[in-house]
């Protein structure tokens, strides 16, 4: 089986495409290209409009332009034309025969099995929080380029605007005359993160490849050094005749050699943020199980079947903000390594709690595609994520001391499994009487009787996992502390230490208990369990299933817009 694949890359074309993919129909007749992909703006600036740019398009989208191979462009500086975006949202972005949109922030795995990563567009630093929605705006955010740390790793990272620092301990210049462009300190984390194998980007007047630079060895590889080469592409119309396409080959299934090859740098992001990513797994949330014949989504870990089918990577996981199938309209907030969204399918209505603005059945994720907190490799990646995902959590206790007269506590819950996919925790308040007369913990005790486990739960916290030799579920049961504001009133204005948690230092306020139920290969745990329970315990039973409880993409909107307003001045990740 053939797994060298043969590439080419173009720079901007801005609507001069014809002559472009002629040339590239002739060389990929010699030389049997896999793919191609154009950086940049491939169709003129709308703003200069002519007919025979009009014309050239026209016969584009009726399939008129011959394109022989499957060739990938994005978007660039310039918006694109609106019988484009037409088309594009028609035809599941495929433009032409051959012609596929890669949008502005998406991941993309191609029938070969090549991973391309792509950031098109310019930065919008006029938003200051929240991913972009617009595929076809040729603007992104930095919490684009925050979500795209989640694709875990790049065969090639396509990006507009070069990273920062770039040239730092290159001895490789750009021709006379051209100026490296200022770089992105964004571009170069996300490049940290990814550490793609080729880095693309595009310089309008000059062709410039940097000697390759390597990444540090990860902690379980310490002898392997990862390396990416970067190469920027002039526009095919350069007046300078710099280089505007590049060929070359890559094989996304070999492995990573020892040696290095001659000239080889550190990597000059030596500020950048360094993450490990771990390869794809098992997803441990309910719509990527299979369901029994009871209706029960349950663990199976040792069964075999002659099929296994592969576990949804970060391109199909809903969870990860790079994934095309995550749903932006249900993001409330963004961090450096874990992000805050509302359920998809509550568990809780606009009329369980009236003192809330919204339903407030919450999902504090991390943006890192990863089946557990433990197996997030790098020690300090580890740390951020765990710190942050508390940060979040003691940040909605506090929401919830804020509202008048809600008298709330809240339970949050989590499935840990090394069979995962995308790890997760469900925060969902609950009247604090149901906490201080025990009946929240009770709930969860004779729930796991009910379903005959084998195993008991202890009161125990177990931090980020990694002490723990076997999968687990988790929950922890919070409630304000008698100095705290319980119903808008203050009933002594203290902090209690809550060290569950804690090594950041930080004050917690109110009680909690941490209880663990671990999981084993002698029994079959229904990943619905922290759901069923709290339903039953909150008279909503019949919405123990996500799948009946969907709302309308405007209902979500709406749901996630009110929770936003109202936790605003609670939201940290505004502030960093």
């Amino acid at each position: 089986m053939l797994t060298n694949l043969h590439s080419i890359v173009s720079g901007a074309l801005a609507g001069n495409f014809r002559p472009v993919l002629e040339k590239i129909g002739k060389l990929h007749s010699k030389n049997s290209f896999s793919l191609a992909i154009i950086l940049g703006d491939f169709f003129a600036d709308p703003e200069s409009p002519s007919d025979k740019n009009d014309m050239d398009v026209s016969a584009l989208i009726n399939g008129e332009v011959e394109i022989p191979l499957p060739t990938y462009f994005t978007v660039g500086r310039h918006p694109l034309p609106a019988s484009v975006i037409e088309k594009l949202e028609k035809s599941d972005d495929e433009l032409c025969p051959n012609l596929y949109f890669l949008g502005k922030r998406s991941t993309t795995k191609t029938s070969e099995g090549l991973r391309i990563v792509n950031l098109a567009g310019s930065l919008d630093p006029t938003i200051l929080a929240g991913v972009s929605k617009d595929k076809y705006l040729p603007f992104y955010t930095e919490d684009d380029a925050k979500a795209l740390r989640g694709a875990n790793s790049a065969d090639i990272l396509l990006t507009s605007n070069w990273p920062a620092d770039l040239c730092k301990g290159s001895k490789i210049s750009l021709p006379d005359g051209v100026e490296a462009p200022a770089g992105e300190h964004h571009v170069a984390s996300l490049c940290s993160a990814l550490r793609p194998r080729y880095h693309f980007g595009t310089t309008s007047d000059a062709f410039y490849e940097r000697e390759p630079f390597f990444h540090r060895p990860l902690e379980k590889e310490p002898d392997i050094k990862q390396i990416t080469r970067f190469i920027s592409l002039a526009s095919s119309d350069n007046s300078s005749k710099q280089k505007s396409l590049y060929a070359f080959s890559i094989d996304p299934t070999s492995s990573i050699p020892l040696g290095l090859p001659p000239g080889t740098t550190v990597s000059p992001f030596t500020t950048a943020q360094k993450r490990q990513r771990l390869p794809d797994q098992e997803q441990s949330y309910s719509r990527f199980s299979v369901p029994d014949g009871g209706g029960h989504d349950h663990y199976r870990p040792h069964k075999r079947s002659r099929y296994t089918k592969p576990p949804p990577g970060p391109q199909d996981c809903f969870f990860c903000l790079s994934s095309p199938k995550v749903n932006t309209n249900l993001i409330a907030s963004i961090a450096n390594d874990t992000y805050l969204t509302t359920a998809k399918g509550p568990l809780s209505t606009s009329s369980t709690y009236p003192n809330l603005p919204s339903p407030t059945h919450l999902l504090i994720i991390p943006l890192e595609h990863s089946p557990t907190l433990s197996s997030i490799s790098l020690p300090e990646d580890r740390a951020r994520t765990y710190k942050e995902m508390h940060r979040y959590r003691r940040a909605l206790h506090s929401f919830l001391l804020s509202r008048p007269g809600a008298k709330l506590g809240a339970v949050t819950w989590d499935v840990s499994r090394a069979a995962g996919i995308h790890n997760h925790w469900q925060f969902l308040p609950v009247p604090v009487d149901l906490v201080q007369k025990g009946l929240v913990e009770a709930a969860f005790k004779v729930e796991a009787e009910n379903e005959k486990y084998p195993v008991t739960f202890r009161a125990k916290d177990i931090g980020d996992g990694t002490v723990e030799k076997t999968d687990f579920f988790r929950v922890w049961i919070w409630m304000p502390s008698d100095e705290d504001k319980v119903d808008g009133q203050d009933n002594g204005g203290g902090l209690v230490a809550d060290v569950a948690g804690g090594e950041d230092g930080e004050e917690r306020r109110g009680k909690q208990k941490c209880l663990v139920l671990p999981l084993g290969p002698t029994f079959r745990f229904d990943i619905q369990f922290g759901r069923k329970v709290m339903a039953k315990l909150l008279g909503l039973e019949g919405r123990r299933d996500w799948r009946d409880c969907e709302q309308t993409d405007r209902e979500e909107l709406q749901d996630a817009e009110k929770f936003k307003e109202a936790f605003q001045k609670f939201d940290w990740a505004l502030e960093e």
